[in-house]
């Protein structure tokens, strides 16, 4: 109980700290929201009408008090109003989210679920066909811009071979796309992690044993080996995470898909901080909570953490 009482102090502190930095980095952004607003609007813009605006919007006081106000807002889910559009952020948001969801989610698991299969293989037959294809998408992952790599993908299935409608189709065929896109720059660097955590069982003694006692080579592997690097993944799975949300957003603007990092793109450009810092408060409470996560299963599966 007292530890997971400290972990959750942990998750807390983390998130608030995250979140605190965030919003008076935000408005230290240069370029004025209500200034943009009435020029967008062509309001000829008195201070009277400007100062309406500020406190409408909650940009009056000192910066602590604003953010104390704002918190209390996120936590209570009442966000407030686009500074852009005038609607709820709230409703905004929860409208797209699942879009962008089902992208980072779909990726991850792909990226896993195949990463592993190739790491495994590839360590299981050293300097093979799949040892050189990880290695291959490992490197094209680091030195290819992912969105060249989309726009390749947009023009040879979509407009060539007319397989996919990216922008027109239903549901799964406007997702496919984004989440290969987010899974492939991903694959590499996980069966690169994989294929190293199963390299080192194959040199263990107790893989010596188990062929001893007549396992295959691939069987033994596998069998004493899994659980290694499966705790592996997850303690170097923290930079892939970070790509996952990233790469998120550079499927959403390339292939048109309404998720959230769409509207973030015109957010920053309208210096709309109503939509801006609940979506930093959100990734950041979500990547905090999937790296505790992380870490609260590798302590399950491997006693030896403390």
């Amino acid at each position: 109980m007292q530890a997971a009482a400290r972990q959750l102090a942990i998750v807390g502190l983390s998130w608030l700290a995250i979140v605190a930095a965030s919003f008076f980095l935000i408005r230290a952004m240069p370029g004025d929201p209500v200034q943009r607003f009435l020029t967008s609007t062509n309001i000829t813009a008195s201070h009277e009408l400007a100062a309406e605006y500020r406190a409408a919007w909650g940009l009056e006081g000192p910066l602590a008090v604003q953010f104390l106000h704002w918190l209390k807002g996120f936590v209570s889910l009442e966000w407030g109003m686009s500074f852009e559009t005038g609607g709820s952020v709230f409703a905004d948001l929860a409208a797209r989210l699942p879009w962008s969801a089902a992208i980072g989610a779909g990726g991850m698991a792909i990226a896993v679920v195949v990463g592993f299969a190739l790491g495994f293989y590839a360590a299981s037959n050293p300097d093979g066909i799949a040892d050189r294809l990880s290695r291959l998408l490992a490197v094209a992952g680091q030195a290819l811009p992912s969105f060249a790599v989309g726009l390749i993908l947009l023009w040879f299935l979509a407009a060539e071979l007319q397989w996919l409608r990216p922008y027109s189709g239903g549901t799964l065929e406007r997702l496919l796309l984004p989440i290969c896109l987010v899974a492939l720059f991903s694959i590499g660097s996980v069966s690169r992690i994989v294929r190293a955590a199963f390299a080192d069982v194959r040199v263990a003694g107790y893989f010596r044993t188990a062929l001893g006692k007549g396992l295959a080579p691939d069987t033994a592997l596998w069998r004493h080996g899994r659980r290694h690097a499966a705790l592996t993944l997850m303690a170097g799975f923290a930079p892939e995470l970070a790509w996952i949300v990233g790469g998120t957003a550079v499927a959403e603007i390339v292939f048109g898909v309404p998720g959230v990092s769409e509207r973030i793109v015109e957010a920053v450009a309208a210096r709309d901080y109503a939509v801006l810092q609940p979506y930093v408060a959100l990734m950041a409470l979500w990547i905090i909570l999937v790296l505790q996560g992380a870490a609260v299963l590798r302590r399950a599966l491997d006693p030896r953490i403390g």
